[in-house]
């Protein structure tokens, strides 16, 4: 079998599993939002709503029909973006996830860019100083930033950063006098640099540090530990001894057979982590008032908002699925022994 093929199977088996993973989402969403009570309809449309309310629900989502016709109905609405309509704004659902979603991925981008640069060089310089000083302080630095609960490390960024030092706004994505630029991506900076509205992508770009960098500091620890654990199973093996003995210079050593292969792991971790944050992100945008599809799920929380709360659930379900097996894909390239069976 060619290597060719060997990518090629093993891509197909990844998808299907993706797919048996998204049917049995879908399953579990199912039972458990009728599990919620035994009459869905009117845990759906609110506890102040109106007869004629509740049977408009029923029939929107097929809920007055066996349960094998409800679930068809449920996959097919879904899957085509027919999320319906949200009862407590009328507008649809779908458009507000249109609007939610660019925003926490600018968010989750954003954080997740600083988490692999940050992770990756701190691990390289914790794995070059193993046993020294350096290794120790690290060490301790990324396993307190990953100790510290979301919820107080979001406060406490914004009581230290924009109460009291006043280095950056406390909420938004940008400055309220000015007008947005035309949605082309829906990601608020990008389309400022598209457009090229400097003012606007300025800041959006001093309202993103913050929340960034938050996030990235909570979550970095999990890269920098990998990238240390592979940068230092890299510098000992055995082909990094014998280009040393060659006499190649340090440098090139530690470059082009060290780092570079010490980075299988965190470039597959990092594909894994954009799903973890993106489902991730409620605290921190709640707390930044990052108007996000966590603050959009957040309120239908609050509120008992089911129509919006199964659809965002999916969201965020379906972005791990694709995370996962993104990362599944970047280590059968990068590693073969993978899709051989050789490895994890």
């Amino acid at each position: 079998m060619t290597t060719t093929q060997e990518l090629t199977l093993f891509l197909l088996k990844r998808v299907a599993s993706s797919i048996f993973a998204l049917i049995g989402v879908f399953i579990i969403v199912f039972l458990v939002s009728h599990a919620l009570s035994p009459d869905p309809a009117r845990l759906w449309a609110g506890p102040k709503a109106k007869p004629s309310t509740i049977y408009a629900v029923e029939v929107r989502y097929h809920l007055n029909q066996p349960y094998p016709t409800q679930f068809y109905y449920f996959v097919k609405d879904y899957l085509t973006g027919n999320f319906g309509i949200d009862p407590l704004t009328g507008k649809s659902i779908a458009g507000e996830i249109g609007y939610y979603l660019p925003n926490t991925l600018e968010l989750v981008l954003a954080s997740l860019v600083i988490i692999v640069v940050l992770g990756v060089f701190l691990g390289y310089i914790s794995a070059i100083n193993f046993g020294g000083y350096r290794d120790a302080a690290i060490r301790v630095f990324y396993l307190a930033s990953w100790a510290t609960p979301t919820y107080l490390g979001a406060m406490l960024a914004v009581l230290g950063f924009a109460t009291y030092l006043k280095l950056f706004p406390s909420g938004g994505m940008y400055s309220p006098t000015l007008t947005p630029p035309p949605k082309v991506t829906g990601i608020f900076v990008l389309d400022s640099l598209i457009s090229g509205n400097w003012a606007d992508f300025s800041s959006g770009i001093y309202h993103l540090t913050l929340p960034a960098l938050t996030l990235a500091f909570l979550n970095f620890g999990i890269i920098t530990r990998v990238a240390r654990s592979s940068i230092l199973e890299a510098r000992w093996s055995p082909h990094v001894k014998s280009a040393a003995a060659k006499g190649l210079p340090m440098r090139s050593i530690r470059v082009r057979h060290i780092l570079r292969n010490g980075l299988i792991d965190v470039n597959t971790l990092g594909a894994v982590m954009f799903g973890w944050l993106l489902s991730g992100t409620v605290v921190v945008e709640q707390i930044f008032g990052w108007p996000g599809i966590g603050q959009f799920a957040y309120s239908a929380i609050a509120a008992d908002n089911y129509p919006v709360l199964i659809p965002v659930v999916l969201v965020f379900t379906v972005g791990v699925i694709i995370a996962n097996l993104v990362a599944d894909l970047l280590y059968s390239v990068l590693d073969p022994r993978i899709r051989l069976g050789g490895g994890r």
